[in-house]
């Protein structure tokens, strides 16, 4: 079992932190000339989050390893994983928690756009997943050995416009879920981040054909008002 943050039924922690504050306790931020709105909106959620605090108390890059954490806990993927992808690797939070769960035996690839701090266990390359160029790189470095876990937290930066933006994702997950048929061996898993709607009809029936089983699962993590849930699909199988 995972060590969560311990939260009350509001979501909330009653306890003292090191910022002396007490957690069900608002910490607000003043507004001030030059400041966007959006700005204190997101700082003033950052300091109030328990899985922040969490994050810096276990030692990880960012809240976002407890989604991981958290999936792993209801569907058990990590520990036998030797050969790990992970798409859209920035800033490590995914991949410290594939290492510290899959043991010393295991060895993760990351890419993302963004420059990722090095971790013992783990190649990362600075590239353009989209890319033929990155594709080629990755599959040079996995030496054509097969792939136990392909996992993505991908997601299309935002425009402002709802369908649009569900579109770009669905199509940087069409891309992630042909690179884990391409790399994954036989009983691979392959983990993504998928928004409002869950992954399009036709690409879920293509994923059944490839997997034993295809659910969709929300962590608790990932915050409410948040429209992104996770995709799991475990049991890969060769088609054609």
């Amino acid at each position: 079992m995972i060590k969560r943050p311990k939260l009350t039924r509001t979501g909330k922690e009653r306890k003292t932190d090191p910022r002396g504050l007490t957690r069900g306790e608002k910490f607000r931020v003043k507004t001030s000339r030059g400041r966007k709105i959006s700005s204190v909106r997101w700082l003033q959620r950052q300091l109030n989050d328990p899985y922040v605090d969490a994050a810096h108390r276990d030692g990880y890059r960012a809240r976002s390893a407890y989604k991981l954490l958290e999936l792993d806990d209801k569907f058990s993927f990590l520990r036998q994983a030797r050969t790990i992808v992970d798409l859209g690797a920035a800033p490590g939070g995914w991949t410290q928690v594939a290492l510290k769960k899959a043991g010393r035996k295991a060895r993760v690839v990351g890419i993302d756009l963004l420059e990722v701090p090095p971790l013992d266990g783990a190649t990362f390359l600075q590239m353009d997943f989209t890319t033929d160029a990155a594709e080629e790189k990755l599959f040079e470095l996995l030496a054509g050995d097969p792939v136990d876990l392909v996992m993505s937290d991908m997601a299309a930066a935002t425009t402002g416009h709802q369908q649009t933006d569900h579109i770009r994702t669905l199509a940087l997950v069409e891309l992630a879920f042909d690179f884990a048929k391409k790399t994954l061996g036989e009983g691979g898993i392959f983990v993504t981040k998928v928004f409002r709607g869950g992954a399009d009809q036709d690409m879920l029936a293509e994923m059944k054909k490839s997997f034993k089983s295809v659910r969709h699962f929300k962590p608790p993590a990932s915050r409410a008002q948040s429209a992104e849930t996770y995709l799991v699909a475990q049991g890969f199988r060769k088609v054609g």
